[in-house]
């Protein structure tokens, strides 16, 4: 899976390559204790006097790396994919391999940090599914009509909270659907896809 980052973000990271590879690492390490910890203006402030650059590009350039670092967790992207999304900000083998490590280094703390923050959007809790299978009707003294019954029984942010949603299908709807997102996925892995998905802006 590739990563698409809109102008914005790609324009808060333009200003990494002008900078040492030093201070890309430090502004990984602030982006870090953002997400710990929340932003601090005056982390922000200090790193703009060391820099000569105004405060909300040093704000922005975190915020930006944040962005890229917290999606490429949450995604679990292997580090050819991560290379792939960094080449459309167009920055030099050097700076990607600085973040590609960054992504490596903080990946799994990353997640971490993301699963304790809180979310309004219900989380999976456990599938329960029957199969039903008409064999005949008043009109009909013969058939088969089989239908799957689907309930996603989901949790809350407290955890306690829990809503189900009931879903049917027929099978070979299911089938299909099935096939098709499995198709999906294996076009997306293609460097035809990855080649796409570099150039869209």
């Amino acid at each position: 899976m590739l990563l698409v980052l809109s102008e914005d973000h790609k324009e808060h990271l333009a200003f990494l390559p002008k900078v040492d590879a030093a201070v890309v690492r430090e502004f990984g390490r602030i982006a870090l204790e953002f997400l710990r910890r929340g932003s601090s203006p005056k982390i922000y402030e200090g790193a703009a006097r060391k820099l000569c650059v105004p405060v909300d590009m040093v704000q922005h350039g975190v915020e930006g790396l944040m962005f890229l670092m917290t999606e490429s967790s949450k995604h679990m992207i292997s580090e050819m994919d991560f290379l792939d999304s960094v080449l459309a900000l167009g920055f030099g083998d050097e700076l990607n391999q600085i973040l590609l490590q960054l992504y490596l280094q903080h990946h799994s703390q990353i997640r971490s940090i993301l699963s304790q923050l809180p979310s309004n959007l219900p989380a999976y809790h456990n599938l329960e599914w029957r199969l039903d299978v008409q064999l005949a009707s008043r009109s009909v003294c013969q058939q088969v009509i089989p239908m799957l019954t689907m309930r996603l029984l989901l949790t809350g942010r407290a955890g306690s909270d829990r809503s189900s949603r009931v879903l049917q299908t027929d099978p070979s709807t299911l089938l299909h659907l099935i096939s098709t997102l499995e198709a999906a996925l294996s076009a997306i892995k293609t460097s035809h896809s990855r080649r796409v998905l570099r150039n869209i802006k």
